[in-house]
């Protein structure tokens, strides 16, 4: 018989009491609060910076005095489908700097993606080769934690950001996050 009642009345509850905790485990949520979330996307980025030592790095604070004063170009180190949900206002792809990397002379190049591995591992390719640039420390996650403004494909101001994955779906609260 395929749909037979338990031998054990009470096994079916003992079987959810176990499943549902762990499941909820499985699952684990990430921080609640800004101030949790933005602690735990620079422990992430501080883990992955052992991956590209030679990167140099740069505060988003410090990156949003260079944007006010017109000094920087960013560079956005993500996927054309991450790019298309938002980016930093004015940045252009690894493509579109390589192409005329003079055309940017005098300016600071900052690299960006989530939090900060896919930049890293640019920054240190391009030093490889001569050219300078700094890693987002934290990445667009870091950046929107600093009060930094996104806009999506149309360059219209957006709230949502595309974070490539539950890990790091780390930016403040006030955004939606896609991936």
């Amino acid at each position: 018989m395929l749909c037979r009642p338990p031998r054990h009345p009470l096994a079916a509850l003992a079987l959810a009491l176990w499943v549902v905790p762990a499941l909820l485990a499985a699952c684990e949520s990430q921080p609640t609060t800004d101030p949790d979330r933005k602690a735990k996307a620079y422990a992430l980025y501080e883990g992955y910076k052992k991956d590209f030592p030679e990167a140099g790095a740069i505060r988003p604070e410090e990156a949003l005095k260079l944007r006010q004063d017109g000094g920087v170009v960013f560079i956005d180190a993500r996927s054309e489908a991450e790019r298309a949900v938002s980016t930093l206002p004015g940045a252009i792809t690894e493509q579109d700097y390589l192409a005329d990397p003079g055309r940017f002379a005098g300016k600071q190049a900052v690299i960006y993606c989530t939090i900060g591995y896919r930049s890293g591992v640019l920054v240190q390719k391009l030093a490889a080769k001569g050219m300078a640039a700094a890693n987002l420390a934290a990445g667009i996650v870091g950046w929107l934690h600093a009060g930094g403004s996104l806009v999506d494909a149309s360059g219209a101001p957006t709230r949502r950001v595309h974070v490539y994955g539950r890990t790091w779906d780390l930016a403040p609260l006030a955004y939606t996050a896609v991936w």
